[in-house]
């Protein structure tokens, strides 16, 4: 698979984005501030979701932006490795429309499980997946990959999982197919600790451009 590939879904499995939740403009405007999206029941898997076919794995090739048309995403794409704790580190807060993607596994459009990351908000405001948990099936996912390719996903769900019970398996095991995961906290806030969980967006290959 070249130096990326599937090898990194086992290497992030049992990882939590714990990073990305603290929740500072929140914190920092009060429990008033409008608090983000989050998905709904219906918007969950279902086994119709998990059966979809997929369109055949891409070659490799790292990402340089994606584009989630329906909530107004269109974000440049920075490399993410681990933290020291083990957690997958995230991308600078400062920059509020930038997202991450983990270099050391699946790259976007390749079979296996690709993950991309962001805050959802900063000290100044709404960040780049602010919107994430207001997405529904079937919304469209665009990649732009660095080979010149554009990867198209088809959302198959969005969930929330409550940080302490979060699925890391089901969330960043390996697939079979050309799968896609966007990330960033939601769920419960709390004041002293931020939010208490994460929203998570699954997807899968659907073609290419």
């Amino acid at each position: 698979m070249g130096r990326y590939g599937t090898t990194g879904d086992a290497a992030i499995a049992g990882v939590t984005v714990v990073a990305l939740c603290a929740g500072v403009w929140l914190l920092s405007t009060g429990r008033d501030a409008p608090a983000p999206p989050q998905p709904s029941a219906v918007e969950a898997h279902t086994g119709a979701s998990v059966g979809q076919p997929a369109a055949p794995g891409l070659p490799p090739s790292p990402p340089d932006r994606i584009r989630i048309p329906a909530i107004r995403v269109n974000a440049p794409l920075m490399g993410l490795g681990l933290t020291r704790t083990g957690s997958l580190d995230v991308p600078p807060a400062a920059d509020k429309n930038l997202a991450g993607w983990y270099e050391a596994g699946t790259t976007p459009g390749e079979t296996g499980t690709a993950i991309v990351a962001g805050h959802v908000d900063n000290a100044d405001g709404p960040a780049v997946f602010y919107r994430l948990g207001a997405l529904r099936r079937g919304s469209v996912i665009e990649v732009d990959r660095r080979d010149g390719s554009v990867a198209r996903f088809e959302v198959d769900a969005i969930e929330v999982y409550d940080a302490k019970n979060f699925p890391d398996r089901k969330v960043y095991g390996a697939a079979a197919r050309p799968e896609l995961r966007v990330i960033t906290c939601g769920g419960g806030y709390s004041s002293s600790t931020g939010y208490q969980g994460n929203v998570v967006v699954f997807a899968h290959l659907t073609g290419s451009a």
